[in-house]
C-alpha cells in the first residue's frame, strides 16, 4: 500500500497580526510546523504557533519551557535557519523570509553542541572562523577575542582537549568574533559546572552592557533571574512572558514553608493530597505549592502537628517552573 506523502512544511493557519515596536528582532504571528511519515498516515506537528516576540537592543531575554516546547525553532528562524510557514518577521532590520543571509552576517548563533573543530587548535578555530566572516585586522581580532575570554594561554591547545566550560567559552568567543548585533544561545551552560557558568554570565551580561541583545535558552532557573525578561515557550505559544519577579508575582501560586519535624515523610504525604501541586524538602524546609491557598491551609493542618512550623512565602522562579510544566503536561 502506498503511503501518504507529507510535505516538509505545513501551513497551519493565517497568521495572527499583532504590533510591535521596532526593535532589535521582532516576530509577527510566526509559523512552523513539520510533517513525518509513518505507516498509513501522515502525521503533523506544529513547533511553533503564532509566536509574537519582541526583543530590544541590549536587552537580554530567557527562553523557558520544557524539552520540545519550540525553543530552538524559534532561535533557528530568527537567524535564518529555518524558513516559518506563515507570519512575518523582522531581525535586525531584515526580513527573517528574504534577507536571512543578512541576518546570519549580523547573528551569532551558539547551539546546544559544541560545534567547533576538535582537531584544531583554539588560535585556529578562532582564525577561521574570522576568515569566514572577513574580519578586518584578523589577527588582532582573534588576539583580541582570546584576551577578553581568557583564552591567550590555551591559544596552542587542541579544542577536544578543552573541559567543558573552556570549550563553551570558545564558542562564545567564536560567536562573537565578527562583532554581531545579536547573539542567539540556545542552552549555552548545559553540563558546565557552577564557576563556569557563572563566568561565562558576566561576559554575556558585559556584552549587553555594550549594545549586544541576548536571546539564551536556558533550564537553570539562576540563569533565568539573570535576564532582564524571561519568555516561557509551551508548544511552540508563548505562555507567559515578563520581569523574573513579576512572573513570579503573577502566577497564581500561594507557598508555604515548614521546618522541624519528619519533612521527608510529611513530604510524601502531601504529595498525595489533591490541590497541592509539588512538595519538595530543600534542605531543612519542606516547600509545598499550588493554587488554592484554602486547599493547601487544610493539608497542612490535616498533619495532625507531625511538622509544627509553617509560614507562607513568595514564589520563586523555580515554582512557577514547575507549576507550568504541570499544568503542560496536564493539557497534552
Amino acid at each position: 500500500m502506498a503511503l501518504p506523502v507529507c510535505a516538509r512544511y505545513l501551513r497551519l493557519e493565517a497568521p495572527r497580526q499583532s504590533y510591535c515596536r521596532d526593535t532589535g528582532a521582532r516576530l509577527r504571528g510566526v509559523l512552523y510546523a513539520a510533517g513525518r511519515l509513518s505507516p498509513g498516515k501522515c502525521e503533523q506537528r506544529s513547533f511553533v504557533d503564532g509566536l509574537t516576540l519582541q526583543l530590544g537592543r541590549g536587552e537580554i531575554c530567557g527562553f523557558l519551557g520544557a524539552n520540545g516546547s519550540g525553543k530552538t525553532t524559534t532561535i533557528r528562524m530568527l537567524c535564518g535557519l529555518l524558513v516559518p510557514d506563515g507570519g512575518s518577521g523582522t531581525c535586525l532590520g531584515h526580513d527573517i523570509i528574504r534577507e536571512a543571509s543578512l541576518i546570519r552576517c549580523e547573528a551569532g548563533y551558539m547551539t546546544q553542541k559544541f560545534s567547533f573543530y576538535e582537531d584544531l587548535t583554539v588560535f585556529e578555530n578562532l582564525d577561521l572562523v574570522a576568515s569566514v566572516y572577513d574580519v578586518p585586522n584578523r589577527r588582532e581580532a582573534v588576539a583580541g577575542i582570546m584576551d577578553r575570554m581568557r583564552l591567550a594561554d590555551r591559544r596552542a591547545q587542541l579544542a577536544g582537549q578543552l573541559s567543558g566550560g573552556w570549550k563553551q567559552r570558545l564558542a562564545l568567543a567564536a560567536c562573537v568574533l565578527h562583532q554581531p548585533k545579536l547573539l542567539l544561545l540556545d542552552e549555552p551552560t548545559a553540563g558546565v559546572d557552577a564557576k563556569a557558568r557563572r563566568e561565562f554570565w558576566d561576559l554575556i551580561h558585559d556584552m549587553a552592557g555594550e549594545g549586544l541583545t541576548v536571546l539564551v535558552s536556558t533550564h537553570y532557573m539562576d540563569e533565568a533571574e539573570r535576564c532582564q525578561r524571561i519568555v516561557y515557550l509551551a508548544d511552540g505559544r508563548i505562555v507567559v512572558q515578563g520581569a523574573a519577579a513579576e512572573v513570579s508575582a503573577h502566577s497564581g501560586l500561594f507557598i508555604f514553608e515548614a521546618t522541624g519535624g519528619d519533612l521527608d515523610a510529611e513530604a510524601r504525604r502531601l504529595r498525595r493530597t489533591p490541590g497541592v501541586e509539588a512538595a519538595a524538602v530543600f534542605g531543612r524546609a519542606l516547600r509545598i505549592a499550588g493554587t488554592d491557598r484554602a486547599v493547601l491551609e487544610n493539608a497542612i493542618r490535616s498533619s495532625d502537628g507531625a511538622v509544627p512550623s509553617w509560614r507562607e512565602a513568595e514564589p520563586r522562579l523555580e515554582d512557577v517552573f514547575i507549576h507550568m510544566l504541570s499544568v503542560q503536561g496536564e493539557g497534552s
